[in-house]
């Protein structure tokens, strides 16, 4: 009786090691190859992490997150010094989710998120009345006022991760004429920049028209080059 029951559990251990070593060939080998080759082949690109380049091949981020696009700090040292925006290229949405880690000493790394705060919350209100006004102060020129009723809602809020790529072509034209001066570039140049760089409707019903700001930056700074 005894035998037999040793028997039954060897068989019964054997059995469960030859699943357990299939299933980790299958799932754990074949399958994350098969769905890799696919990807490669299929959707390249996508795969591995929609990279854009610039003109010489230099991978510059990625077309799914969002970059900054400020001037160094007149103190590296002072850690409550405001961001400056570099006015020569176009701005991305506002960044105010998480903020940024304070563990890693070496790189200051944004942590992605909403801001969580309701509509009539003080501090909310205060830094959309502040990005509102800092839009207008920025974007008008010499020959172009923007007035406070042009500016769209995604100038002066930040989208659920912090981290959109995208600004809409509203916000995009606003800051045309502001790229065309600090760039020495006509209007006209820029306006068509903008409109080469706009992207429609995912199979023309889906989402909104957008404008993805790297992007349209590396295609800015070779208009500049040339």
């Amino acid at each position: 009786m005894t035998n037999n029951s040793v028997g039954n559990a060897g068989r019964l251990l054997w059995a469960g090691l030859r699943a357990l070593l299939v299933l980790t060939v299958i799932t754990g080998i074949l399958y994350p190859l098969a769905v890799t080759g696919i990807a490669q082949v299929a959707f390249p690109g996508k795969a591995n992490g929609s990279e854009v380049k610039d003109a010489s091949g230099k991978v510059v981020g990625s077309e799914l997150i969002g970059q900054t696009y400020i001037l160094p700090k007149k103190n590296p040292d002072d850690a409550d010094e405001a961001a400056r925006p570099d006015l020569k290229w176009f701005q991305p949405r506002p960044s105010n989710g998480l903020g940024s880690n304070s563990v890693n000493t070496q790189y200051s790394i944004i942590l992605s998120g909403a801001t969580n705060r309701a509509g009539d919350n003080e501090d909310l209100i205060q830094w959309v009345t502040d990005a509102k006004a800092a839009v207008v102060k920025d974007n008008s020129t010499a020959d172009h006022e923007v007035r406070p009723e042009d500016v769209p809602a995604d100038a002066v809020t930040s989208s659920g991760s912090g981290l959109d790529p995208h600004i809409s072509p509203e916000y995009a034209k606003l800051q045309v004429h502001r790229v065309a001066e600090k760039n020495k570039l006509t209007v006209a140049q820029v306006d068509k920049l903008v409109a080469d760089h706009t992207d429609d409707r995912i199979l023309g019903f889906i989402g909104e028209p957008r404008v993805n700001v790297l992007q349209l930056n590396v295609a800015l700074r070779e208009l500049t080059k040339g």
